[in-house]
């Protein structure tokens, strides 16, 4: 087995010193611990548990994310474009989640724009198709989730 790959177990199935291990993380991250010492003590394991599987055991939470789209999209470095893209979604009834752009090089900027598309009236498919058309959009991938 890689040394990069996850299982997910139900955590019935594991000793309990994982859960323990997960408690300490959620003390620290909380701030009800202020020190790793305190955060193990509070859990019920050793130290030496905690700095053994601290960075291995997490829990997973799977996220609501359905009628989430998010549009990766290359843009020409012109005043307008990026405000010509997010009006599209704003007509098509999307709610944006998240805007992120780099820095223009070489006359494009890479931006990412994340947005809530179960409400809208069209398909995510055919908001896509109307993102391609907004001048200035050199490139665009999609990822629905």
């Amino acid at each position: 087995m890689k040394s990069d790959s996850y299982l997910v177990v139900d955590e019935k199935a594991l000793p309990e010193v994982y859960q323990k291990v997960v408690r300490a993380n959620a003390l620290l991250e909380s701030g009800e611990a202020s020190t790793a010492s305190e955060a193990v003590r509070m859990a019920g394991i050793s130290r030496s548990v905690y700095y053994k599987y601290r960075d291995a055991v997490f829990p997973y939470t799977k996220k609501d994310s359905s009628g989430i789209l998010t549009v990766q999209v290359n843009l020409m470095d012109r005043p307008g474009v990026l405000v010509s893209l997010l009006t599209v979604f704003y007509q098509a009834g999307a709610n944006i989640l998240t805007v992120n752009q780099n820095i223009p090089v070489k006359g494009r900027a890479f931006v990412s724009v994340s947005a809530r598309v179960d409400k809208m009236e069209q398909t995510p498919g055919e908001l896509l198709e109307q993102l391609k058309h907004v001048e200035g959009v050199v490139k665009i991938d999609s990822i629905v989730d």
